[in-house]
């Protein structure tokens, strides 16, 4: 990180339980190369043992990782980010409406059985990502699950988590995989209204849908990533997690050139 996206990683990073006084030990090593080491990882897409000798021990970064993924530290980290964002730009904290979809991506060899299945629709055998964004392309809520698991099923447990964490979205607009009985659930269970924007039938090649391209483009900001090119991780929460860190990558930097 340069010294300005520093700054203003700095500014939004949880606060330690010993500086709060609920006990526990000070760390020994600077915050700001342990988030770095994390970085620096996801975006080149190595191995933790692989971690450059300029980075502190490499199973030192992962306690760190863990760390954070288990007690809600990327979570808190991230969301923070992303009240900054949208605060500069002129938008509310709390959203009123998302963007729903759904990437599928091959799954490495360390990926269990147990967590991983076979799309039919995309021919890819690994996993899916789940992920509702604002209408700025900001991540509210991600799940990642087996490839086999439909849109629909995953849907109402994301929607599930979006409506836990933000309690005003009142909309979601979504592609044709999420049409049938989720549309009346969410209506129903949170006072969702979940739109479908189709495809025209006439339409041929590539076309710009309304509302739907906001969540291709987060999609594409994640694919700069080479940690998330596939899925590497044993754990479906450490996937999560992952793509938490890009994102936040990606809004740190958005904030750092308008600081300038």
């Amino acid at each position: 990180m340069s010294d300005a996206e520093w700054a203003v990683v700095r500014d939004v990073m949880p606060v330690p339980g010993w500086l709060e006084g609920r006990g526990g030990q000070p760390e020994s090593y600077c915050h700001r190369q342990m988030v770095d080491a994390v970085r620096y990882l996801v975006a080149g897409g190595i191995t933790w043992r692989a971690m450059p000798a300029d980075f502190p021990a490499w199973d030192r970064v992962y306690a760190f990782f863990r760390r954070w993924r288990d007690k809600g530290l990327t979570a808190e980290f991230h969301d923070r980010l992303r009240d900054r964002v949208r605060q500069a730009a002129g938008r509310d904290l709390e959203p009123t409406a998302g963007v729903i979809d759904a990437q599928s991506v091959k799954a490495a060899a360390s990926v269990p059985a147990v967590t991983r299945g076979f799309d039919g629709g995309k021919k890819v055998n690994g996993r899916k990502r789940h992920i509702v964004v604002d209408t700025l392309g900001l991540l509210l809520a991600v799940m990642v699950t087996a490839a086999s698991v439909t849109d629909r099923d995953a849907g109402q447990t994301l929607l599930a988590r979006l409506r836990e964490r933000h309690w005003r979205v009142t909309r979601v607009w979504a592609d044709g995989g999420y049409t049938g009985r989720l549309v009346d659930f969410a209506r129903d269970a949170w006072r969702i209204a979940l739109t479908v924007v189709r495809r025209s039938d006439d339409t041929s090649g590539f076309t710009v849908l309304p509302k739907r391209w906001l969540v291709e483009r987060t999609f594409a900001w994640l694919m700069h990533s080479r940690r998330l090119a596939r899925d590497y991780e044993t754990r479906t929460d450490t996937s999560e997690a992952v793509i938490k860190w890009a994102m936040s990558t990606v809004m740190s930097r958005r904030l750092a050139r308008r600081a300038r």
